[in-house]
């Protein structure tokens, strides 16, 4: 449930005028009850490059089925691909970009990239989204079923919100289950001042300035917000070692250690377009001077779609900077920077932690697509709803949520 209505701005690019052949099958609701997708599925990107991208310029289609993200995936995991292109009236509507993987041991479809996306929407055409609560539910399935028939057992579309930013998305026609984890972000509004107001203004302010005195007694610091791309891989390597240390300090496995995951990060640094619109991956770090001059004390990395900002990873070290709180000094830094740049809401992402809670009066639900393939994925889609309940209700439960955290430490998953 959301704390409050996300702001809506930058729409489609493309022309609102309705497609010569959409128009056709469109033409009454009686004739979209009935119409079913043509749905195809490619091993490869390459051949849908021109109209995924037309698709691309829709802002609310999330950065992580973009088609730079997902081929940087690609070209560091290389795993096999099933690219579903649906059309009707053989005009685009929708490509969800998917890759082949085992997934508690079941052979299931999801998105690229899944395990280190904040945001998943699948690709739309604006058309499509207008008309599809008109669909029959059960004939989008079917589609899918038979495309995806052979292939995989199971389609696990997960993080998928069910309205983002005021627009219905058109998986919410196929079965689901809510995630256990939701996503929070914080309206940006003209001014910092006014951004503040949605968060305890006074109490955050009170302790940015204790912060900034700490800092400059220690010397000083630098707040780095770009950078040659050089730099830009200097940082995210850091980022690599930071994350590290901590998660083995809490006895955790490190989600980052893998080279194809590093590799992946490290070509989301070279997405982005001229106007500084879409950016695949940018850090951001506070650099300390004086006695610890040249030492990181905390490192993010963000990414930009239109004007919506993701926070997709952080990291500190509080050794050389101790009661500084570096991590949260950063979050001050790079929220105060995007006034005047366009944008309208910066995302921390999925996950529920305390800072996360301080600083985003919204809360966004989130939900995975649950559709059995065949007779076995009837089994892992159980198996996928009760696991997914069982953490629902177990971060539901403070006292059990806490025991599991520590239990998860004990036992290094």
């Amino acid at each position: 449930m959301q704390a409050q209505k996300l702001p809506v701005s930058d729409r489609a690019h493309h022309s609102t005028e309705p497609d010569a052949g959409i128009s056709e099958w469109l033409a009454s609701d009686a004739q979209l009850a009935v119409a079913e997708p043509d749905i195809t599925v490619l091993d490869s990107l390459a051949p849908l490059e021109a109209v995924w991208r037309a698709l691309d310029r829709d802002n609310l289609n999330s950065l992580h089925q973009g088609y730079d993200w997902c081929m940087a995936w690609t070209k560091s995991f290389g795993r096999q691909l099933s690219i579903v292109w649906g059309r009707i009236g053989g005009e685009t509507a929708f490509i969800l970009p998917l890759e082949i993987t085992s997934f508690h041991g079941f052979r299931t479809a999801r998105f690229i990239g899944a395990d280190h996306s904040n945001i998943n929407t699948g690709l739309f055409s604006t058309r499509f989204i207008e008309l599809a609560d008109n669909l029959e539910p059960q004939k989008l399935a079917m589609s899918l079923r038979r495309a995806l028939a052979g292939r995989t057992d199971l389609l696990l579309l997960q993080n998928v919100p069910l309205e983002w930013r005021g627009r219905r998305n058109p998986l919410a026609l196929l079965p689901m289950v809510q995630n256990q984890n939701h996503a929070y972000q914080l309206p940006l509004l003209d001014k910092m001042e006014s951004t503040l107001q949605q968060v305890n203004a006074k109490g955050r302010r009170k302790r940015f300035r204790a912060q900034l005195r700490r800092f400059e007694a220690l010397g000083g610091f630098d707040y780095i917000s770009s950078g040659t791309p050089d730099e830009q891989h200097q940082l995210l390597d850091r980022f690599f070692e930071q994350k590290r240390e901590r998660l083995k300090a809490l006895g955790l496995p490190d989600v980052f250690a893998d080279p194809e995951t590093k590799a992946f990060l490290h070509g989301a640094i070279d997405i982005r377009d001229r106007d500084g619109r879409m950016v695949g991956l940018e850090m951001h770090a506070i650099r300390l001077k004086g006695e610890h001059s040249g030492r990181i004390a905390a490192l993010a990395g963000l990414s930009r779609k239109g004007d919506h900002i993701i926070c997709q990873f952080t990291a500190f070290d509080e050794s050389a900077a101790p009661e500084t709180s570096p991590g949260e000094f950063l979050f001050w830094q790079m929220v105060a920077a995007q006034h005047g740049k366009g944008v309208r809401l910066f995302d921390f992402g999925l996950g529920d932690q305390r800072y996360k809670r301080s600083w985003a009066p919204v809360k966004t639900e989130h939900h995975d697509v649950v559709l059995p393939l065949s007779l076995r994925g009837s089994v892992g889609a159980l198996m996928h709803r009760a696991i997914t309940r069982g953490k629902g209700f177990i971060k539901s439960q403070q006292k059990l949520y806490v025991v599991a955290q520590r239990l998860r430490r004990v036992i290094g998953v």
